[in-house]
């Protein structure tokens, strides 16, 4: 339609320069137009006077008339000015065109009775290939993870694992880096699957002018599919820990249904649960999932949906990921200020635990302390620690009631450092010692609180309160006494009332509120709140009662346990070893390149420069060391890149040395596998190809409506060129439109009859 009233293709008016071809100067154009609507207007207004009917034609009238006669007396001026569009053009026979054919797994979906693939070999076939020889050389491709010249469409199959489509286009322009290559034309329905098309290569395509014209292969929208986009859980957990998955999924077709989930460790199912489907399209739908960690080593996890009936593709219900259990236990140091019932019974919630090793500090007298838990008799000896390689050593802190003033101001600065550099996490809790009661608010530590303590006393109170779930408090596994959310709540709604509670403050921001102490009047306080500090965080827990939740309930009740269980764990298994360390990706679909990063620190969590770094790489095929490069950009930062070429599991163990210290060791696990990638987002990706075309001036085509492509293929300024001009005087839309001014003019003059 386009060219039916314009004569050629949108790309000639996207890529030429108006010109007119007349060789008169522009600005008579002007002036002769200036002359001409003047007179026309002088001439109306002598014959509305001459006639009898200036009083009866309404300057609206007059106006409107004249910029009729003036739009057509401007048309025929811009004819005989001989508009045209200069563009360049490739030369016939002179030039290359590369044409590329998507050959990854996705082009083998069935739509209707053809593969995708079968479309686009059709189309070549029926005349659109011999249109291109027709006016220039062609090279043909067949590319997924790489391309490959091939003489006949008819060699394609949709076999490839993954699409790289970046790394294929870079791969054809090397390939014909010596020759004139005026365009590229893509077929593919556009999964880009590994993200390989970077902004270097098409700045690159840009500054070559080389227009990509791509074919979008398939339906854009699944008409019944389901897909896992993500799945979010921790990468390292403490044997027999609850864990949370966070399941990401779209789907089409598919509302109102229910999808089965599970989640599966070498076939075995740790947690299975049923799921009403209500995102549609692009909306993304999150649930969430528990499940046990179980011993200790590297569980591989299979997140699954079940196929649901009438689904089309069923490969994409499947994510994997890693999650490596850790073995030993945690450190936490617990200070308490006296003896209370409350450090009794979180030490025993804690003995129970087989991962957590609690390291007891109680003051029993003004210069006394009571140890327990510690490794020899040295330890601890001379009270709560002045140094940052004795403190460091723990995972966590807790501090019961004691007063500020018990440390010094240089441990107290040494537990700010804790949290900030070492990255570990401090637990406050309750009592007549604690927060404004014992000066806190004075202190170096207030800024790591994650509440604004009150100023002055009487914060404390010995009466017993109920507590009360927050949203974020109903979500966090910390407070998950029970599978089910509806159950959770319940449970919750019967423990017993706490002994004591304390008013701290307002929560400061970012600080997230787990839970609340319900007060009288219908008011409550924040009892339960916590915060990320530095590399580390912070927790307060507003009361020294809770020890009330286990003398109450029946003793076969283990809810107090439990919660302090989850509470220690969750304040341990974040915090950073000495060594770290960290992949780019946790499971490498269809892609062998893996970027390994150690952030390795000192006993004393300094960054660690001018460090010896080497990583073993053990597989089924036996160990590798390759040797870690410092970051340019950060310090204590070190990092490679190599190659994982087998599938399967992997386990890298970093070792770091500087001068004759011996500065740690950090494990990590990935696993990698192939035929993964290409289950994912079937659907052609048209938003990604019309960019492609648009920023490398060609153009987006439907495969249906690609039959006009290859006369547009030679609007290129790549190649070997020459400048054409092609004439606009002759355009079908000029004619109408002096045709419909013409008739508007006549219509008018008959309807108002005085004009």
């Amino acid at each position: 339609m386009f060219e039916f009233f314009f004569k050629y293709p949108r790309t000639v008016f996207q890529k030429g320069e108006f010109v007119f071809l007349s060789g008169w100067p522009g600005w008579l154009l002007i002036v002769l137009l200036v002359a001409a609507v003047a007179g026309l207007g002088w001439h109306l207004r002598r014959h509305l006077v001459g006639t009898g009917a200036a009083e009866r034609v309404s300057p609206l009238r007059r106006g409107i008339a004249l910029a009729i006669e003036a739009a057509l007396l401007a048309l025929l001026l811009f004819i005989a000015w001989h508009p045209a569009m200069r563009v360049a053009t490739l030369r016939p026979q002179q030039n290359v065109i590369a044409v590329m054919v998507d050959t990854s797994k996705s082009m083998g979906l069935k739509e209707s009775a053809d593969t995708r693939l079968d479309k686009v070999q059709a189309a070549l076939a029926g005349g659109m290939l011999d249109q291109i020889r027709g006016k220039f050389q062609v090279r043909l491709y067949g590319f997924s993870s790489q391309a490959d010249r091939i003489e006949d469409p008819k060699q394609l199959t949709s076999t490839g694992a993954a699409t790289r489509l970046g790394e294929s286009l870079a791969s054809v322009l090397q390939q014909t880096s010596t020759l004139p290559l005026g365009a590229v034309v893509v077929f593919t329905d556009g999964s880009d699957n590994l993200g390989s098309l970077d902004r270097g290569l098409m700045a690159e395509l840009r500054q070559k002018k080389i227009p990509i014209h791509t074919v979008g292969v398939g339906r854009t929208e699944i008409p019944k599919d389901i897909e896992i986009v993500d799945v979010s859980v921790p990468t390292q957990a403490l044997p027999g820990s609850r864990l949370n998955a966070r399941v990401s999924l779209r789907q089409t077709g598919l509302t109102g249904q229910k999808a089965h989930l599970t989640i599966r460790d070498a076939g075995k199912i740790l947690a299975a649960r049923d799921i009403p489907l209500t995102a549609s399209g692009q909306n993304v739908q999150t649930e969430e999932i528990l499940f046990h960690s179980g011993e200790a080593g590297t569980r591989r996890l299979q997140v699954a949906i079940d196929p649901l009936p009438g689904e089309e593709v069923i490969g994409n219900n499947v994510l994997t990921r890693v999650v490596q259990v850790i073995p030993g236990r945690r450190r936490i140091l617990y200070v308490e200020g006296e003896p209370r019932w409350e450090y009794k019974f979180i030490k025993r919630a804690a003995d129970e635990d087989p991962t957590i090793r609690l390291v007891g500090l109680l003051r029993t007298t003004a210069n006394k302390f009571y140890r327990q838990g510690i490794d020899n008799e040295q330890q601890l000896a001379d009270g709560f620690p002045t140094k940052a390689v004795e403190l460091f050593e723990y995972q966590a802190l807790i501090i019961g009631t004691v007063e500020a003033t018990f440390f010094t101001p240089a441990q107290q600065d040494l537990i700010k450092e804790f949290v900030n550099r070492r990255g570990g996490a401090a637990l406050f809790l309750g009592g007549r010692h604690s927060f404004s009661e014992g000066g806190w608010g004075a202190s170096a530590v207030a800024e790591i609180l994650p509440v604004k303590l009150a100023a002055g006393t009487g914060t404390f109170h010995r009466s017993p309160v109920k507590v009360e779930l927050t949203a974020q408090g109903r979500e966090s596994l910390i407070c998950r006494l029970d599978e089910e959310a509806a159950k959770n709540l319940e449970r919750w709604g019967k423990m017993p009332d706490l002994a004591d509670y304390q008013t701290t403050g307002e929560p400061k921001p970012g600080a997230v509120v787990l839970m609340n102490a319900l007060l009288p009047g219908n008011r409550n306080t924040p009892m339960l709140v916590m915060q990320n500090y530095g590399r580390g965080r912070t927790l307060a827990m507003a009361t020294g009662g809770s020890w009330r939740w286990r003398m109450r309930l029946d003793h076969k009740d283990v809810s107090h346990a439990t919660f302090w269980q989850q509470l220690l764990r969750s304040m341990v298994s974040s915090t950073p070893d000495a060594i770290t360390v960290t992949s780019d990706r946790p499971i490498y679909s269809d892609e062998q390149r893996v970027t390994l990063r150690a952030e390795v620190r000192t006993k004393t969590f300094e960054p660690a420069n001018n460090a010896t770094v080497a990583a073993t790489i053990t597989s089924d095929q036996g160990p590798t060391t390759v040797e870690m490069h410092p970051s340019p950009d950060q310090e204590g930062v070190y990092q490679v890149e190599w190659t994982a070429e087998k599938t399967g599991s992997y386990r890298v163990e970093v070792a770091a040395h500087r001068n004759e210290e011996d500065l740690g060791r950090g494990t990590l696990a990935f696993y990698r596998e192939d035929g993964v990638a290409e289950n994912f987002h079937p659907e052609q990706n048209r938003q990604l190809l019309e960019r492609i075309s648009e920023q490398t001036g060609g153009r987006y085509w439907p495969l249906e409506d690609s039959k006009k492509l290859p006369s547009e293929l030679s609007f290129s300024e790549a190649g070997i060129t020459t400048r054409e001009s092609l004439d606009l005087w002759d355009m079908p839309i000029l004619y109408f439109l002096a045709l419909l001014l013409l008739s508007t003019g006549w219509l008018l003059r008959r309807t108002w009859g005085a004009i």
